[in-house]
């Protein structure tokens, strides 16, 4: 997995009726909890946090900070090390 900041342009989801409590508590603190998405070959697919991402594109309008989400991909294994695939020297 691989975390980093993306562009909600770059993300698609289903968007969905936004909670106001959620969006005045990522108006305050940020997204606190990275949205998972699958990497494809033309940007990026959510599969955990579409209600963040629709407060996010609700709140993008008024301040550019959340133009760009914290997100943890689920489907890129490229940085994984060799302790990924079992060969350790750990074996507790």
């Amino acid at each position: 997995m691989i975390n980093k900041k993306v562009p909600l342009d770059q993300i698609r989801w289903e968007t969905c009726a936004v909670d106001e409590a959620l969006a005045e508590s990522i108006r305050k603190r940020g997204v606190a909890i990275a949205v998972k998405v699958n990497e494809t070959e033309d940007g990026y697919v959510c599969v955990d946090g579409r209600k963040r991402l629709s407060a996010c594109r609700m709140l993008a309008q008024e301040d550019q900070r959340f133009r760009a989400v914290p997100v943890m991909i689920l489907n890129n294994f490229t940085k994984a090390g060799s302790a990924y695939w079992g060969n350790t020297q750990n074996r507790h």
